[in-house]
């Protein structure tokens, strides 16, 4: 492949995408046609094709860099903490975190799960990238509550799809009533609560609380 292909390329990829997201929340994903992503972007179907085989593979796409984007944004708040600002409430404040563009991946999101609900196919793929997205959520809050001094007491996985259910849940209900239930406010209100009654502090350096002296291995 020439190099100035494989410069444009991400530009290209880019562009379908950004195109892709605007038209989805404006016709929606079913209507939305591969020739309206092309137009609005600004390429030929030539070019959707060399980066995307498929409508479904062109959400796909959308959907990790969206969970990619969340995950870091949350990641370098989290980074920019003081030591003293870990605290279960601090935490759930910035999980709460809405972005004003969020309306629109929503809008995406909610209508193909609604598409993979109907067929097994494409259940099985999203369910495949909703798993990598819960291994990131499960993995990062473990780092943070390790920094926080405080553990798991169930299985981070679970308490991963807890959290989406609670912000996607939320989510629908303030879209529909956005005076009465502003973005974010059930995680405000709620994941400290669920976070103290689902984890414990660790145990300080040295400590064996489940051994006594008598037991101990000589």
């Amino acid at each position: 492949m020439p190099k100035g292909v494989t410069r444009r390329r991400p530009r290209t990829r880019a562009a379908l995408l950004k195109a892709a997201l605007e038209a989805f929340a404006e016709h929606g994903f079913h209507a939305t046609t591969i020739e309206q992503v092309c137009e609005r972007a600004g390429y030929t179907r030539g070019a959707y094709y060399s980066n995307f085989a498929s409508k479904e593979e062109l959400f796909l796409a959308l959907f990790d860099e969206h969970s990619d984007r969340t995950v870091r944004r949350l990641a370098d708040a989290i980074d920019a903490l003081t030591a003293e600002e870990y605290t279960l409430q601090r935490l759930a404040e910035l999980a709460a975190r809405i972005e004003p563009d969020e309306r629109d991946w929503y809008l995406v999101t909610t209508e193909f799960t609604l598409h993979a609900i109907r067929d097994r196919q494409a259940a099985w793929v999203l369910a495949r990238h909703d798993e990598r997205l819960r291994a990131e959520i499960a993995r990062g809050l473990t780092l943070v509550l390790r920094r926080a001094g405080r553990e798991l007491t169930v299985d981070a996985d679970r308490f991963a799809r807890l959290i989406v259910a609670l912000r996607e849940g939320g989510l629908a209900q303030s879209y529909v009533e956005p005076a009465a239930l502003p973005p974010g406010s059930l995680e405000r209100e709620f994941l400290a609560p669920l976070l103290e009654v689902s984890t414990r502090e660790l145990p300080a350096p040295g400590d064996h609380p489940n051994r006594s002296g008598s037991d101990a291995v000589i």
